[in-house]
């Protein structure tokens, strides 16, 4: 089986690599991606496939296997981000401040190539269940495409016993994949913090109440949040990122905006940080004659990889990659919405390597230099095929030929 779908994806290849470059050149921001979807339609239609619409501008399809098998889902996310591409490449985007700098466009072809792999086994009755195709908008922003299609029902008629999403990460060559059982990813809340005094001359201080200095007292101490109140056992990260006092060397300002994030691995204690944060801020500003409004913008959970399923993956992609080939990878404060799919059931989220065996290809993704070795692309999609059929088999009981 194994030397099928690396066969399958080798004559895909070129292919794949193709829509990369069509998605790449035309990147669409999240919830906007109507061209992309469009585009993925048609790609399955060619495949005797039934595309259907979900969350606006996601599509959901569905390989059917034999009546009665397991279903397990793949996913892949189909949107852009804002930023203007510096990359001198045939393939570079054509709309201006726009760009694919998070490889959604990799794994969009990805799950494409995937799914002709899996109708071409279907077709020679080598697929022991059906596997459904999530193509989602909207990961880079709030609420996040996979809750929206969570709501909209893609976990139902008929329900994946698993959920699993591969993710490009240049900080490993082309040819590996790395993942983690258990708790992977932070949970993200986005703080917008007002600070209200009043403004008035710099050399009069005592006839204002300066924001500024109510400002950095709360940034300094709402650290101990982190320090003091959490368990160290939990990580947890507080950063502000922005600060506008929109004064002058003379002039106090009437408000400091300020904004940051809030980051951890733990729910309960991620709605406890939450009161602490609030109690301080308002608590401390109000101790210096001062209000301080707080919003808090809740984001994706944490991203948990069910430990069994990751097992099972791990051994399923050593077996097609090698045990030299897949590596554990650390707990990453970043977020992803994946972790939707993580919190409703079981789901691995893993990561495939980017970067050339030069050391190219290293820029971190979401900066504008960021691109990938396409050498991963001949490892993604038939990786991504035979990890849907391990587990199909696993969850059917069969074993592997």
């Amino acid at each position: 089986m194994i030397q099928t779908i690396q066969r399958l994806a080798a004559a895909h290849a070129a292919d794949t690599v193709a829509v990369r470059h069509h998605l790449h050149a035309y990147p669409e921001l999240s919830f906007q991606e109507t061209e992309t979807a469009a585009f993925v339609a048609q790609e399955l239609r060619k495949l005797g496939l039934d595309p259907r619409p979900v969350a606006g501008t996601g599509l959901v399809a569905l390989i059917a296997g034999p009546a009665g098998g397991p279903t397990v889902a793949l996913r892949a996310d189909m949107d852009a981000l804002p930023i203007q591409e510096l990359n001198d490449v045939a393939y570079k985007s054509q709309r201006a401040g726009v760009m694919h700098a998070c490889g959604h466009d990799a794994h969009t072809a990805s799950l494409l190539g995937a799914a002709r792999i899996l109708v071409a086994l279907r077709e020679q009755g080598q697929l022991p269940g059906s596997v459904k195709l999530l193509f989602q908008p909207g990961e880079e922003r709030l609420p996040g495409g996979a809750s929206l299609m969570i709501k909209e029902g893609v976990l139902e008629n008929p329900a994946p016993r698993s959920v699993l999403g591969q993710h490009v990460f240049p900080q490993l060559p082309a040819g590996k994949i790395g993942l983690r059982p258990g708790r992977y990813m932070a949970s993200t809340d986005e703080l917008y913090l007002t600070i209200k005094g009043q403004g008035g001359h710099g050399a009069m201080p005592e006839q204002n109440l300066d924001p500024v200095l109510v400002a950095a007292h709360i940034i300094v101490a709402a650290q101990q949040i982190v320090s003091r109140r959490a368990n160290p056992k939990i990580p947890s990260v507080l950063s502000f990122g922005k600060v506008i006092a929109n004064g002058a060397t003379n002039v106090i300002p009437n408000e400091v905006y300020i904004e940051g994030t809030f980051r951890t691995l733990n729910e309960e204690w991620r709605n406890e940080a939450h009161r602490h944060l609030r109690q301080l801020c308002e608590g401390l500003a109000a101790s210096m004659g001062a209000v301080c409004e707080l919003e808090i913008r809740r984001g994706y959970p944490y991203l948990e990889n069910e430990p069994a399923l990751t097992a099972r993956t791990r051994a399923a992609a050593e077996e097609y990659l090698g045990p030299e080939n897949v590596v554990e990878l650390d707990q990453w404060m970043a977020a992803e919405d994946f972790a939707y799919f993580s919190q409703a059931g079981p789901a691995c989220f893993y990561r495939l390597g980017t970067r050339a065996a030069d050391g190219r290809f290293a820029a971190s993704v979401h900066t504008p230099t960021f691109d990938i070795d396409e050498k991963a692309l001949a490892v993604g999609p038939g990786l991504m095929a035979w990890l849907a059929v391990r587990e199909l088999q696993a969850l059917a009981g069969e074993s592997v030929d």
